[in-house]
């Protein structure tokens, strides 16, 4: 997993509440659990004009103008902007995986459905809650300045403008947090404890020789 200490990125706004995780990947795409190329297909019934089917080629398909992430002004944003409840419904994982592999390393938004806001931290994804008030501030900033930035210091806990003109605090658990900056998902948590774990093994199968036959069986 990859660290998170400061992030700086252009921001993309998707002004809509409610967002659940089969708006974020629909149904069709969830048969693979590799973890990756899920970001073309990332919000796929608001992006595209047609139905989109595991397989078909992304560059043919025809683009709705309207949605935001179609805009040029938000090519390569990898910061999320959002209304509150996002990510709420089915408990996939693959929502926060299309996020990620499309591109995002956080979502700002004045609430999250809990599992989707769980599932984010597994992945490496930051999702943060800031008062709605604040988020109503960012969309207007993102709607009246082109390439529009934010920077994220997730060791400070702040959200602020790149001029410094503005800067919000939010709350995280100091566990999540120190696994976001090492860059630890739970395998990597455990495989640092990875000599510990051999030396248990080795030592209980000594101790208890007839364990081999039960584990070749």
């Amino acid at each position: 997993m990859e660290k998170f200490n400061v992030h700086r990125g252009l921001v993309a706004p998707l002004d809509r509440a409610n967002v659940d995780t089969d708006a974020i990947i629909p149904k069709q795409f969830l048969k693979s659990v590799k973890r990756t190329g899920f970001g073309p297909n990332l919000f796929d019934d608001w992006r595209y004009m047609d139905r989109g089917e595991p397989g078909m080629d992304n560059s043919r398909r025809p683009l709705n103008p309207n949605f935001s992430l179609n805009q040029a002004r938000f090519k390569g944003a990898s910061i999320l902007l959002a209304r509150k409840n996002f990510g709420c419904g089915s408990s996939r994982e693959h929502a926060p995986w299309a996020l990620e592999d499309y591109g995002f390393r956080a979502v700002i938004a004045p609430s999250f459905a809990d599992i989707f806001f769980n599932n984010c931290y597994k992945n490496g994804l930051l999702p943060i809650v800031l008062p709605e008030s604040a988020v109503d501030r960012l969309f207007h900033e993102v709607a009246a300045f082109p390439g529009f930035e934010l920077v994220i210091d997730l060791e400070s806990q702040l959200v602020r403008t790149v001029d410094g003109s503005q800067s919000h605090p939010f709350e995280i658990d100091a566990f999540r947090k120190y696994c976001l900056l090492n860059g630890l998902d739970e395998i990597g948590l455990t495989l640092r404890h990875a000599d510990k774990i051999r030396e248990y093994e080795n030592r209980r199968l000594t101790d208890q020789p007839w364990l081999t036959k039960t584990l070749v069986g």
